[in-house]
């Protein structure tokens, strides 16, 4: 039996089948990335889900054929489970919604290349909304970013788990390159101060907000 994240593949309540989750950044797919996910589910009698972090998951697949699927697949594997950035959520933005104030694909997109698997003490989500509405959960992110008409507002220390936190605002007025910047400070300085298994909102509430803010800031 693989452990959980071992080949990409992550064992399934009947306790016998795994899901694969290819890596889709940003959940934006050519049509050609879709059929050959779908070829691969019905080769290999599997169920598609998309999840609630815009992953898409092959489900059901038996041990012995997860090599040959991903071999098929020809995709890296999504960062779905374990102590590392996890797959950014992330909405249209001014890509394609009418709402959108800033470009949250070309944000989230960025930040996925640099920061995607990236292991970290503890899991980190990552969110980026180009309006207020805020469809990637910003709220229950530990670092999510809402695009206004004044640039990028930027929370910190949500969490959406069994003890629900709702993240705090860091700073605002933000341009891409910024966020970008204060993203990596934050990431070092999570990486650098939080135990094992912390979350942000945990380490937030261990020293404090005006400390990060001190901290990561300036």
């Amino acid at each position: 039996m693989l452990k959980d994240g071992e080949k990409g593949a992550v064992l399934q309540r009947d306790k016998k089948t795994y899901a694969i989750v290819p890596h889709v950044p940003v959940g934006v797919a050519a049509p050609e990335i879709l059929r050959n996910i779908a070829d691969v589910a019905e080769k290999y009698n599997c169920a598609i889900k998309i999840t609630s972090a815009n992953r898409i998951a092959v489900v059901g697949i038996k041990e012995e054929d997860i090599d040959s699927a991903w071999e098929q697949l020809g995709t890296d594997p999504g960062a779905a489970v374990g102590a590392c950035v996890r797959s950014i959520k992330v909405c249209p933005g001014t890509t394609f919604c009418r709402l959108g104030k800033q470009d949250s694909l070309t944000l989230g997109q960025e930040l996925d290349r640099r920061y995607h698997g990236h292991k970290l003490p503890a899991k980190f989500k990552i969110g980026v909304s180009g309006c207020i509405n805020q469809c990637a959960e910003n709220c229950i992110k530990d670092i999510a970013f809402t695009g206004k008409a004044d640039g990028w507002t930027v929370l910190v220390g949500g969490n959406g788990g069994s003890r629900p936190v709702l993240a705090q605002m860091l700073t605002s007025g933000l341009s891409t390159e910024e966020a970008l910047e204060l993203t990596r400070r934050v990431v070092d300085f999570y990486q650098q101060n939080a135990k094992k298994m912390d979350r942000m909102s945990r380490l937030i509430k261990r020293i404090g907000m005006d400390q990060l803010k001190k901290a990561v800031l300036g």
